[in-house]
């Protein structure tokens, strides 16, 4: 297998950094501007991670492309991190939003089109009982709230390299020797995540008996597939024996679908059959407007409202001023009738498909020790020989390096890719031409470190 030259990669990724600035004057010139008002330059600070040394100001951007300040154009494999999952602005969901937003946008009350959608998520996921969030973090926020007050149990477990937002009880890792510890940068929490969460590697069963037999833990959170630390598959019969776990030790069980909604319309959990006790989701429901969903069973809805007082549920925690507003519930309504449908995902996942088969192509010709790992419309390339098994593993092939090299290659040449991993999301306005034009800058990318 060919080893990389790091003088080699280091050289080639100064001269990416000329080209992204050369191309890029209308984008520096307002980072500059932005730095005088804005911290770091930026109006979020992960955005200070952009491969290029100064993000890209975006002018406009439609189905599976935009256009920066510049006037380059790209591909949009990022898709806002599957935020845009839909495709930028799509038409089904533009026109709602035009009519409510005439109609009102927010009253803290309910609308006709909140008992639809309800019902549409009882049919896509198979859960009674549904709420509203702005942010799938919130959602998920809101539901161990649920479950700590539910079971009167302090603890949470995760899994190593979990992603759920920005869940404070999430924050938290092992280390090389399994003990766990706060997440690296886990900035300021107002608690140490020791006290409140568990944390074990994905796919290891005994450890997952281990963590739930003291009785202890209210809730499992769990993407059903790892996502954000490369795409982590369950092994056979491991989401079996969740299930059987938690309920054994009485354990709520959480499925948090934000980012496996890509598997599916039911997500996962649809797919595969699961029966979780909560359901969590959020980013790409409103085709872009922010929205998020979380729904329950029959049993946790009674137990729930034993413990409820309504005097106090305005300030227990749990909802948002704008949470269930009309335009978020209108776009969702018109995302789940017209854009998130069987034949978006057909079309996208064929096209993931022939997007994966383009990479592994590529890695075989020149017998490259990476990888590349697909569910539904999603898929990402790792350097490593072998797929991991657990967030551990993934965690330390970790090559910020040649992570950003790849990035800013395929962005110099008009593709963004999903920053601080290679993930590609295709959207339905994705097209074949386009996933060979990536295949092609993903091969030039590779000859230039080994050719």
């Amino acid at each position: 297998m060919k080893t990389l030259d790091r003088s080699k990669l280091e050289s080639l990724l100064k001269k990416e950094e000329e080209l992204f600035r050369k191309n890029h004057p209308k984008s520096y010139k307002l980072y500059l501007r932005a730095r005088k008002s804005l911290d770091g330059g930026v109006p979020m600070l992960w955005m200070v991670r952009w491969a290029g040394s100064f993000p890209v100001f975006v002018k406009q951007a439609k189905g599976a492309h935009f256009t920066d300040v510049d006037g380059n154009s790209y591909l949009d494999l990022c898709l806002g991190d599957t935020g845009a999952m839909t495709g930028h602005a799509p038409e089904a969901t533009l026109k709602v939003i035009r009519e409510q937003i005439e109609k009102g946008i927010t009253l803290m009350l309910p609308y006709e089109d909140v008992v639809e959608v309800g019902e549409e998520l009882q049919r896509r996921f198979g859960l009674p009982y549904w709420q509203f969030a702005l942010t799938a973090t919130d959602a998920n926020r809101f539901v161990l709230r649920m479950a700590r007050m539910i079971t009167g149990r302090p603890k949470v477990l995760i899994f190593n390299y979990c992603y759920h937002g920005t869940v404070d009880e999430t924050f938290i890792t092992l280390d090389e020797e399994g003990t766990p510890g706060s997440r690296a940068n886990n900035m300021g929490p107002q608690v140490d995540p020791i006290e409140t969460t568990k944390v074990i590697e994905f796919n290891d069963i005994a450890a997952l008996e281990t963590a739930l037999s003291a009785r202890d833990v209210a809730a499992v959170l769990a993407e059903p597939v790892m996502t954000n630390i490369g795409i982590i598959h369950p092994d056979p019969g491991y989401h079996d024996a969740l299930r059987e776990l938690t309920r054994k030790y009485g354990t709520y069980l959480i499925i948090d679908e934000t980012h496996t909604i890509c598997t599916g319309p039911g997500g996962y959990t649809m797919a595969h059959g699961l029966k979780p006790d909560f359901l969590t989701l959020g980013k790409p429901i409103a085709g872009g407007v922010p929205a998020a969903i979380y729904g329950f069973t029959e049993e946790v809805s009674k137990a729930f409202a034993a413990k409820l007082d309504l005097d106090d549920a305005d300030v227990g925690g749990i909802g948002g001023t704008l949470a269930g507003n009309a335009l978020s519930i209108a776009a969702m309504k018109a995302t789940f009738q017209h854009v998130l449908t069987e034949e978006f995902y057909k079309r996208a996942i064929a096209l993931q498909e022939q997007f994966t088969a383009g990479v592994e192509g590529v890695i075989k010709e020149f017998d490259l020790p990476w990888i590349v790992k697909r569910l539904g419309n999603r898929s990402e390339y790792w350097f490593r020989p072998t797929p991991p098994k657990n967030g551990g593993e993934a965690a330390a092939a970790i090559d910020h390096e040649l992570d950003r090299y790849m990035h800013l290659f395929s962005l110099n040449r008009g593709i963004l890719m999903t920053p601080f991993h290679n993930m590609a999301l295709i959207s339905p306005d994705t097209t074949k031409e386009d996933v060979d034009y990536h295949t092609k800058v993903f091969r030039e990318a590779v000859v230039s470190l080994f050719g």
